[in-house]
């Protein structure tokens, strides 16, 4: 499988656009917690009048040896009152974002596992499983957390900018220059640690995914990484990835992590400066008082604050668009074609299928540039049992996932009872056609629910003929509770088990056409047998294609297709393609020579 590489230079340009677009629904939400955002901000920034009345209180009681208990009781209550509907605010602004962005990942996540299924499969050939897993997990996560804090701290820190330099000018026009030198300062480390932080960021998201790439394939593949003794390399490998990762993420938060120690030096220098300046003021005669001093550090440190948020805030939105580079990326990629409008033609009210299906001058590639079937043609009449044969690499498997239509032709047609395929919905298809495949797939649940799957309407007296004509009833019903019996974990039934049970999963199917592809690659010669009679009874009267390698299995099949490299080079029944001594002949002479 390939590792698929993400064009972080085309698709990021469109990230943050596509994220504001995606919050559209919740404009009303936003609007409501930016105004309890902008009634905090002024709660916060009209406060330092009152903190500075108290101070004035204070100093010219001190000087009379008379304070006014009373009157600073009353200032007191104010700014508490100030305050407590300041945190107020700030808690109902938080809660609705938060709840908007819960909801917006929740969005998110089902908009991408809708499109899970809309993409062709010619995706994931490309693509890591673990990568699009980290997709929808860790992308979407980053989105929804950064999101959550960047919206709320962005608009707070602007408001509360504006409002501390209006509230700063008002008190001392002088003073509020002198904070205002400091402002090019911050921009300059900002927008320096930014450009910096940047593409670590976006390297980091990318890193994560393929490392998650690497786990799930070592999950999954962990019986063999042991059988072959690869788990040193297999570590080592992860290791390089973990160590990239980590170095990566040190930079990343290295670099956003000087952010808050810059602001805080230049914030200090601003005290210095306050506090020179107001003494100066004060010694000159101006009207300036202590509490005009007092209320000023408070505006430096109002101000100082938003600088500092401004800069997480960007530091969130760069993790956000990061991530929404991946996520947006992967919902934009190709998606099949829109079939909504089109009607099922051969699954109709009063219409039986007779099963006829033919390969008109098929031509197909993976790419472009590689054709692995240049020129496929075959009749296949209803009812006929036709097996697929030829060495590995043949085509044999890619000629059903064309007649499925996992794959769209690139010329040529195939047809169904005369309906081509392509003028039919790709459900419809799927609905006509049983499928087993060389690959067992279970999920955990119930095995009555691994069974059917999606089948209604099955009693319990045919599935249980059907378990005993796939082989199966015996182990059925030695599991704690039979039918209704859990599996949580597919690795405690045997390859054997699997392959019977998706072979019954097909017979409860009941599909006019069927695929067995490999179906009996996974059990014992005893087994096969058994699955053999059973596949018999499955096919009668059905149009049936059988992919084998075992070609004892196929022995009675109608017709049997010699694939090699994408072509038909011989085709007929089994007597007749022995009796005519040439690639299937040695075919199966390769594997019966000793009988």
């Amino acid at each position: 499988m390939m590792h698929g590489k993400v064009n972080l230079g085309e698709r990021g340009k469109g990230s943050i656009k596509s994220l504001l677009k995606a919050l559209k629904p919740y404009k009303f939400k936003i609007a409501l917690s930016f105004l309890f955002i902008a009634v905090s901000t002024v709660l916060s920034v009209y406060a330092p009048q009152w903190l500075s009345k108290l101070t004035d209180e204070i100093v010219a009681g001190a000087g009379t040896k008379s304070i006014d208990l009373k009157k600073i009781a009353d200032i007191a209550i104010v700014l508490i009152v100030f305050y407590g509907s300041n945190a107020l605010c700030n808690y109902l602004a938080n809660f609705i974002m938060t709840s908007v962005t819960h909801k917006y990942t929740h969005g998110i996540r089902q908009e991408i596992t809708k499109k899970t299924n809309r993409v062709p499969l010619s995706y994931f050939d490309s693509h890591l499983y673990g990568d699009t897993l980290s997709v929808i997990t860790n992308d979407v996560d980053t989105i929804g957390q950064s999101m959550d804090q960047a919206i709320s701290m962005m608009f707070s820190s602007v408001c509360m900018l504006i409002g501390v330099l209006v509230a700063m000018f008002v008190t001392a026009w002088q003073m509020a220059l002198t904070v205002l030198l400091i402002i090019p300062l911050m921009i300059i480390m900002l927008l320096i640690l930014n450009m910096l932080a940047m593409p670590q960021f976006r390297r980091n998201q990318q890193t994560l995914g393929e490392m998650n790439g690497k786990v799930e394939e070592n999950y999954t593949g962990h019986n063999v990484i042991k059988a072959f003794n690869a788990g040193a390399r297999m570590s080592a490998d992860f290791e390089k990835s973990n160590n990239k990762m980590r170095k990566g993420v040190f930079r990343g938060q290295a670099i956003a992590g000087f952010m808050q120690p810059a602001m805080t030096f230049i914030s200090y220098f601003a005290y210095a400066s306050v506090c020179v300046v107001g003494g100066l003021l004060m010694n000159n005669g101006n009207a300036v008082t202590f509490g005009t001093i007092t209320a000023f550090l408070v505006y430096v440190n109002l101000f100082q604050s938003p600088m500092s948020q401004l800069a997480q805030a960007l530091n969130n939105i760069q993790m956000a668009s990061a991530a929404a580079t991946r996520v947006y990326g992967f919902l934009d990629e190709k998606e099949l074609s829109d079939e909504s409008n089109k009607e099922y033609l051969l699954l109709k009210e009063g219409n039986k299928i007779k099963g006829d299906v033919e390969f008109k001058n098929v031509r197909f590639g993976y790419t472009p540039d590689k054709i692995i079937i240049p020129d496929f043609s075959a009749k296949i009449k209803a009812g006929m049992k036709v097996a697929i044969v030829g060495p590995t690499g043949a085509g044999k498997t890619t000629l059903v996932n064309l007649l499925m239509r996992f794959y769209e032709i690139d010329g040529g047609d195939i047809t169904i009872d005369g309906v081509s395929i392509k003028d039919m919905p790709r459900k419809e298809i799927h609905d006509i056609f049983g499928m087993v495949l060389q690959d067992t797939w279970m999920f955990e649940g119930t095995v009555r629910e691994n069974l059917l799957f999606s089948k209604q309407g099955v009693s319990d007296e045919e599935l249980e003929k059907i378990m005993k004509e796939a082989g199966i009833s015996h182990y059925v019903h030695t599991l704690p509770g039979g039918l209704d019996f859990y599996m949580e974990n597919e690795t405690n039934v045997s390859g054997g088990q699997k392959q019977l049970i998706t072979i019954a999963r097909a017979m409860a199917e009941n599909a006019p056409l069927l695929i067995l592809d490999e179906a009996t690659s996974n059990v014992d010669t005893r087994t096969e047998e058994i699955i053999q009679r059973a596949m018999d009874a499955l096919t009668q009267g059905r149009t049936s294609f059988v992919i084998a390698h075992r070609l004892s299995t196929i022995k009675n099949a109608d017709m049997i297709l010699v694939m090699r490299d994408g072509n038909i080079v011989e085709q007929g029944n089994h007597e007749e393609l022995i009796a005519l001594n040439g690639f299937y002949a040695n075919l199966y002479n390769s594997q019966f020579a000793n009988e």
